[in-house]
C-alpha cells in the first residue's frame, strides 16, 4: 500500500500541490498537517508512521516535507527500512525499494554523519582556541563575584528578602541561590558563614 504524507509550514500555505501529487502517485491514504518542520510534535506524521506495515511505501512530495534535518530524515528512513517499509520522494525521484534508491539513502546517511562529526570537530577546536586565549567555556555568569558579595551583605539585614535582592540584581531567586552557593556563602547568609 502507498501511504502519503504532506506537510505545510504555516496556516497560509496550501497543501493542494502536495496532495494532488500524492494522489496522482497512487497513494491510498494520505496524512497531512500544517506545522513547522522544526516542531517535534507532528501528530499526523506519527499516525502515518504507526499504520505502515511490511511491504508498504511511505511517499512524500519532497524530502524536506518529512524530516527537520538531514539527520532526522535519515533516522526516519532507516527506521522504515528496519520495518521493511520503502520510502519514496516524488520530487527528488528517490525510491528505496530499488537498489539505486537505497544507495542514495546510504549516501545521505554518510553525509549526515560526516556533517555531525565536522560540527563536533569545529566545536572542539573552537573551545581549545578559546582556552588557549584564556577564555573559559560556558554561559557568562549573571552575577559577578562582586555582585554575590554585595547580595550576601544585603541579606545580612533580616528586613531584606531574597526576592528583593534577586530583583535588585535582575535575576531570579534560583540564580541568586546558585550564585551564593557557587561563591561559598551559606543557604541563609544571615546565619554565620561556616
Amino acid at each position: 500500500m502507498l501511504v502519503g504524507y504532506a506537510r505545510v509550514s504555516t496556516q497560509d500555505q496550501n497543501p493542494d500541490l502536495q496532495l494532488d501529487a500524492l494522489k496522482a502517485a497512487g497513494c491510498e491514504e494520505i496524512f497531512h498537517e500544517k506545522v513547522s518542520g522544526r516542531s517535534r510534535a507532528r501528530p499526523e506524521l506519527e499516525a502515518c508512521l504507526r499504520i505502515l506495515r511490511k511491504g508498504d511505501t511511505l511517499v512524500v512530495w519532497r524530502l524536506d516535507r518529512l524530516g527537520r534535518s538531514l539527520k532526522d530524515l535519515v533516522e526516519i528512513v532507516h527506521s522504515l527500512e528496519g520495518r521493511e517499509v520503502a520510502f519514496q520522494s516524488l520530487t527528488e525521484n528517490i525510491d528505496t525499494s530499488s537498489a539505486g534508491g537505497r544507495l542514495v539513502f546510504h549516501l545521505f546517511g554518510a553525509l549526515a554523519e560526516f556533517e555531525h562529526n565536522l560540527i563536533a570537530d569545529r566545536t572542539r577546536a573552537g573551545l581549545a582556541a578559546a582556552r588557549a586565549r584564556g577564555r573559559k567555556g560556558g554561559r557568562r555568569l549573571k552575577m559577578t563575584k562582586n555582585d554575590v558579595r554585595k547580595a550576601a551583605a544585603m541579606l545580612q539585614d533580616p528586613d531584606i528578602t531574597k526576592t528583593e535582592v534577586a530583583k535588585h540584581f535582575g535575576v531570579s531567586r534560583v540564580t541568586l541561590n546558585a550564585a551564593l552557593t557557587r561563591e561559598g556563602y551559606p543557604e541563609n547568609p544571615a546565619s554565620p558563614q561556616p
